[in-house]
């Protein structure tokens, strides 16, 4: 990696906590130059623009939640614990980047800025997607009865824990994604055979 490449990152991964909580729209040029320790010329001597920085720092945290998810369900040798391990991610280690990028960023995007939302609707479709490849694992491998739909099981459950994050970052309190959770695993533990 050359030096104007570890720049460039070093400035994504700076500044990415700094826009997962302020937003894009929140986070100013000095927020990130005092994060950096950079000057504004060093910033944007690798950045055309705030937005590029916004899009570059989301596609980071994507990346690092993603790999999270990844590792936890790679880590689980049935659907159960796979799906359980990665309900487990969503419970208490999305707390520790300032919540869910896809949220955080999703909810700024929506109609002002057609190229993250883009970006934010690929992540949600991989995040689907995850949920959906276990429970047609499990139906694969007869873990799970074939009466689950595992399309709509999977919107449902990306739904009620973005749902859940949002009211915990709101509220200051983990009651609703303790229910969402339960009752989550409720519902998938009645499809076990």
């Amino acid at each position: 990696m050359s030096k104007a490449e570890r720049t460039r990152q070093f400035i994504i991964e700076a500044s990415a906590p700094i826009i997962n909580k302020k937003g894009m729209a929140g986070t100013s040029l000095s927020d990130i130059m005092e994060a950096t320790k950079l000057a504004k010329g060093g910033i944007y001597g690798n950045f055309e623009s705030k937005e590029e920085i916004c899009r570059e720092s989301f596609l980071y945290l994507r990346s690092q939640l993603s790999s999270k998810l990844n590792t936890a369900v790679a880590e689980g040798k049935s659907s159960k614990e796979k799906l359980f391990n990665l309900l487990n991610v969503y419970s208490n280690d999305i707390n520790t980047i300032d919540g869910c990028p896809i949220l955080n960023f999703g909810a700024e995007a929506d109609d002002t800025n057609p190229v993250m939302k883009e970006q934010v609707k690929k992540a949600i479709h991989s995040a689907q997607n995850r949920f959906f490849t276990i429970v047609e694992e499990g139906i694969k491998s007869k873990e799970l009865s074939a009466n689950i739909n595992a399309e709509h099981f999977s919107i449902k459950v990306f739904a009620m824990i973005e749902g859940a994050i949002l009211c915990r970052k709101i509220l200051g309190t983990d009651v609703q994604m303790k229910i969402v959770i339960d009752s989550i695993k409720t519902e998938f533990e009645s499809y076990l055979q």
